[in-house]
């Protein structure tokens, strides 16, 4: 009689939790198709970007449910961001508004950890490039000999940041930063980010596509695939032209990832952004959050 008890109870908890899970996914996707008329569908793409030399089927959110996507949990919470060599005291502020900037967009709180010099990275792992002369460090040898055994027990995601330019081996030129689906460490560079110190534009315009690049990278430790369906910020980029022209939002499939595995509220969410937008000048995407969060508010 106890054991038929304990195994009513047991699937009444499980019942329970499904359509609580349920609920909030349909929750989800109510306000996906309120956000998708502020959202324009990817174009066919030019030559040279990233989908007319990579073919990829892209991630739709459910799809996404369905990879049993990595994320935050109760020991794994944190956002930690490693800086990774040498940088000036402005690309020092990029970095800083940078993690703060990552702490609003997922919703989870940041850690900046103390430098690691470059002294870490092997010559086997350096080269100048043969083309443009360019000092360039293995991207792939930071993920696995730099990050990894330094993995915090409390990182949901850990992150360096350096000012070397970053190549992923052969056959490639460069990254603008990596990141591994599963393991949790990524890598990403402002090398190509433009001069922070040059005037206030380049400064704004360093600190969005470090922005860019960070947010992105931290949405692939997410389990988050390119996309393929929007203008979105988890569109792969191939070249400096590509990036600039994509939106630092995501599109209404991958924010729905984001609300989902990091439990934010969405309209809060966007109100933070905006903020922040507006405070460092970024007229443009504080104008496209005030937007989402009036669009999902009035559907509360």
């Amino acid at each position: 009689m106890r054991i038929e008890l304990l195994l009513v109870l047991v699937l009444a908890l499980a019942s329970c939790s499904t359509s609580d899970a349920d609920e909030r996914v349909g929750a989800i996707k109510r306000a996906m198709a309120r956000l998708q008329p502020l959202h324009h569908k990817l174009g066919k793409p030019k030559p040279g970007d990233w989908l007319a030399e990579h073919h990829e089927d892209g991630q739709t959110f459910a799809q996404y449910l369905e990879c049993h996507p990595v994320g935050p949990t109760k020991t794994r919470g944190t956002l930690i961001v490693q800086p990774l060599g040498d940088f000036t005291p402005t690309q020092r502020k990029i970095i800083t508004l940078t993690a703060e900037f990552m702490g609003l967009y997922f919703g989870l709180p940041v850690k900046v950890r103390d430098d690691l010099p470059l002294s870490l990275i092997p010559s086997r792992a350096r080269r100048v490039h043969p083309s443009w002369g360019v000092k360039q460090i293995l991207s792939t040898y930071v993920l696995d000999h730099v990050l990894r055994p330094r993995l915090p027990r409390d990182a949901v995601a850990y992150i360096a940041f350096t000012a070397s330019d970053l190549w992923p081996g052969q056959g490639w030129n460069f990254v603008f930063g990596q990141a591994s689906l599963r393991g949790r460490v990524g890598v990403w560079s402002i090398h190509r980010n433009g001069d922070p110190d040059a005037s206030p534009a380049a400064f704004r315009l360093c600190l969005l596509r470090t922005m860019k690049t960070a947010t992105h990278e931290t949405g692939h430790m997410f389990s988050m695939h390119h996309c393929t369906l929007y203008e979105c910020n988890m569109c792969g980029s191939n070249h400096r032209e590509e990036s600039d022209r994509r939106s630092i939002a995501l599109c209404p499939e991958c924010v729905a990832k984001l609300w989902y595995i990091t439990r934010c509220e969405p309209v809060r969410r966007f109100r933070k952004l905006a903020a922040f937008c507006k405070t460092h000048g970024l007229s443009a995407e504080q104008a496209h959050y005030e937007k989402a969060a009036k669009v999902l508010a009035r559907g509360e």
